[in-house]
């Protein structure tokens, strides 16, 4: 029984995030049938399309960048705590090995805001 109720909250949780992302394109202007008619919006709007792409993947590679390496941090700092817990003399190499660890985890998450920077002011 409890695993009903788990898969229909599942499945519920996943239709009803569903509909809240699609409420957007409700919003959305009428489509033109007119080819012309679309080429002088597009060129009316200037580069407010280029503009809302590259926000969009702004937001997606600083936070698939950010979230993976604070996951990546997270299960770092646990084994290293569950290491030196189990082995308190080796405190020491299991320290500076996470730390190592966490420097070139920090790293990756910098360049990708570097990249982001780039996309926002270079093109």
């Amino acid at each position: 029984m409890k695993q009903m109720w788990k898969r229909i909250l599942i499945v519920g949780g996943a239709l009803m995030l569903t509909l809240a992302l699609a409420v957007p394109a409700f919003a959305a202007e009428p489509v033109q049938t007119d080819p012309t008619a679309a080429v002088d919006a597009v060129e009316e709007k200037g580069e407010g399309l280029t503009t809302g792409m590259k926000a969009i993947a702004v937001a997606l590679a600083i936070g698939i960048a950010a979230g993976g390496g604070g996951i990546g941090m997270g299960l770092a700092t646990a084994k290293s705590a569950e290491g030196i817990s189990r082995q308190p003399e080796a405190e020491g190499k299991i320290r500076t090995m996470m730390m190592l660890g966490l420097v070139f985890i920090e790293t990756a998450i910098i360049y990708a805001l570097l990249v982001v920077i780039l996309i926002i002011f270079v093109l």
